[in-house]
């Protein structure tokens, strides 16, 4: 939309273009005071209507635990359907919200530590918006995340502010940058985990991007050896049909 991307971690309620039916893929790289983990999601919508979406998302994981024999696996898969309830265009900027369902299914291996899945089933019901302009974007998405088996629920949400560095042009040749927190409450004891993320995004054209990021820990609610360092990604969107 106007030459700008979605935002790299924060949902974004434009359906077509490079959030729309294609492949996203990206590597995420984890460092903990006690491990160090990658994730590798293979996600894939698709857009039955302009306003209704589907998708699953497909994460393979490493976890090495320090001290500990490393391993590699399918964790657990989520599909998605997103319907847009509200969209009020004007010129130069957009004005949309919708709603999102997303189921997690326990694919991940459970039986052997370090655990690859959650272990049980999860259903998360996420509002998003966003007001994008052709000078910037501003997104925001709040879920819930209800879990079985007794594990605690969690809210999460997400605030970006994207800004693109080149003037409109198309096809779109554009560099975003981003600046997101990204942040979740576990309904236990846990508590309140927050992180900044500051990140960039080239649009290579009408079907592709590619797009880096780093997650910095502000507040976390975990133990002292489950605390995060940082968080690194980098990855790629291509739009196929």
């Amino acid at each position: 939309m106007y030459g700008q991307g979605p935002p790299i971690f924060t949902e974004t309620p434009i359906m077509l273009g490079l959030e729309g039916g294609g492949v996203r893929t990206f590597g995420k790289f984890i460092s903990k005071e006690n491990a160090k983990v990658y994730v590798h999601p293979f996600a894939i919508p698709y857009n039955i209507t302009p306003k209704w979406q589907v998708g699953s998302v497909v994460p393979f994981i490493n976890k090495a635990p320090e001290g500990a024999e490393n391993r590699f696996g399918l964790g657990d898969v989520k599909v998605f359907m997103k319907y847009q309830i509200h969209k009020k265009d004007g010129r130069g900027k957009t004005f949309r919200t919708l709603i999102k369902l997303t189921e997690s299914i326990p694919t991940g291996n459970t039986s052997n530590a370090p655990p690859l899945g959650s272990g049980a089933l999860q259903t998360q019901v996420t509002l998003v918006s966003g007001y994008i302009t052709t000078k910037y974007g501003i997104y925001a998405d709040i879920g819930y995340n209800f879990t079985s088996n007794g594990l605690p629920d969690m809210l999460i949400y997400n605030i970006a502010f994207g800004y693109p560095l080149l003037p409109q042009i198309y096809p779109p040749k554009q560099i975003n940058v981003f600046l997101e927190l990204n942040g979740n409450l576990v309904t236990d004891a846990v508590g309140h985990n927050l992180f900044i993320a500051p990140g960039i995004q080239y649009i290579a054209g009408s079907r592709f991007l590619v797009e880096t990021a780093v997650q910095l820990p502000l507040a976390q609610g975990v133990p002292e050896s489950e605390k995060t360092k940082f968080m690194y990604t980098l990855g790629i969107r291509i739009l196929i049909f």
